[in-house]
């Protein structure tokens, strides 16, 4: 058995190999680079997929959740110092979007269930200074957003998504994107609808916030040259647009593939030293990361290398512990911490073959 890479990203691209050469040569003989049709079609494509109405192509997924919190002060629902409810245990662009607009992150810790956001424990973190709430959907499986936005509805607090690794998981027949007041998703290379370089985009109903975002990500304006409000420059491009083109038409065909990998681990790893993730319906999980926990991380990633099984660690610090947040640090989150020391993401992507799944099961069977 050859090595397992972790994620094969040449495989997955050059299955896609003449569509993409000709979206290349397409975007390259247009002459036009920059906010052109490949991204209109795209925004039009990406919003009837997630099911809104608008879709704002940026530069990649960290813009996303930044400029919906910019947009959102700038239509003055938000204002310097509101608390933003977001999960313990996430990655820190999360973190990084709230802080960055001068708001403060709460953390709240998440379920062991879903490693999603504790919906129990949202309402007790609720003060006189929340406005929103920043619900993560990790690994690939929604949140349990009818009582999110339940809670949000209660206590009138917006709701951000951080979709960037749930393109397409869904409840009810609402797909990740379409639950909040905004939502943002990160098409970088290795996510389930990757493009080939950073990318990412907004999805929203919201008329105003549309229109908004658009200026803020084109320097402020709408129209050469006249600028409303002081904007940056973070725009997906055309050729990343015409890339993103090809694959979202593969998505939901890959995501059926990743589901089958997942169901067959599911199944057949059955070793009591592992913690196995939790599904809470088929459709809530798009499988973007398999994440599995054991109290010896080092010793079953070192076993699994060994029988050529490169694996991940989806991650290794939680927020409030790294350096970059040193004020957060002496923050007690122990259901967070935990899950940081404990979780190992196994290899699985549409291009694993069967043979490959069956070795990394029998490999953690045998630890």
């Amino acid at each position: 058995m050859n090595k397992i890479d972790f994620l094969d990203l040449k495989k997955i691209n050059i299955a896609h190999e003449d569509e993409l050469q000709a979206a290349f040569t397409r975007v390259l003989h247009s002459g036009w680079y920059i906010m052109g049709e490949e991204l209109s079609q795209f925004e039009a494509k990406f919003a009837k997929y997630c099911g809104v109405k608008h879709c704002i192509g940026v530069a990649n997924g960290l813009d996303a959740l930044i400029l919906v919190i910019r947009a959102w002060k700038e239509m003055g629902k938000l204002e310097q110092g509101d608390e933003v409810i977001v999960p313990g245990n996430t990655y820190i662009a999360s973190i990084l979007a709230i802080t960055e607009n001068g708001l403060q992150p709460i953390f709240v810790e998440p379920s062991l269930d879903s490693y999603n956001l504790d919906v129990t424990k949202i309402e007790q973190a609720i003060t006189s200074k929340t406005r929103a709430i920043l619900p993560v959907h990790l690994y690939g499986q929604i949140c349990d957003m009818p009582t999110i936005k339940s809670l949000a509805e209660k206590y009138n607090l917006l709701i951000l998504e951080d979709s960037a690794q749930s393109h397409g998981a869904e409840i009810a027949g609402v797909k990740s994107g379409a639950w909040g007041d905004a939502s943002g998703f990160s098409f970088y290379p290795g996510k389930n609808l990757g493009a080939l370089g950073d990318a990412g985009a907004i999805t929203t109903n919201d008329k105003e916030l549309d229109k908004i975002l658009r200026a803020i990500r084109n320097y402020g304006s709408h129209k050469k040259y006249e600028n409303i409000i002081c904007g940056v420059n973070s725009r997906l491009d055309e050729i990343q647009a015409a890339f993103l083109n090809v694959k979202l038409n593969h998505l939901d065909h890959d995501t059926e593939i990743r589901k089958a990998i997942a169901e067959k681990f599911l199944d057949e790893i059955k070793n009591p030293r592992i913690i196995l993730p939790n599904v809470n319906g088929k459709e809530t999980h798009v499988w973007h990361l398999f994440v599995i926990r054991t109290e010896n991380r080092k010793e079953l990633q070192d076993h699994l290398l060994k029988n050529g099984i490169q694996t991940l660690i989806h991650y290794p610090i939680a927020p409030h512990k790294q350096e970059a947040y040193k004020k957060y640090n002496s923050l007690e989150l122990p259901i967070s911490e935990m899950i940081h020391d404990q979780v190992l993401s196994l290899p699985l992507s549409p291009v694993m073959s069967q043979e490959q799944t069956e070795h990394i099961i029998n490999v953690m069977n045998e630890y």
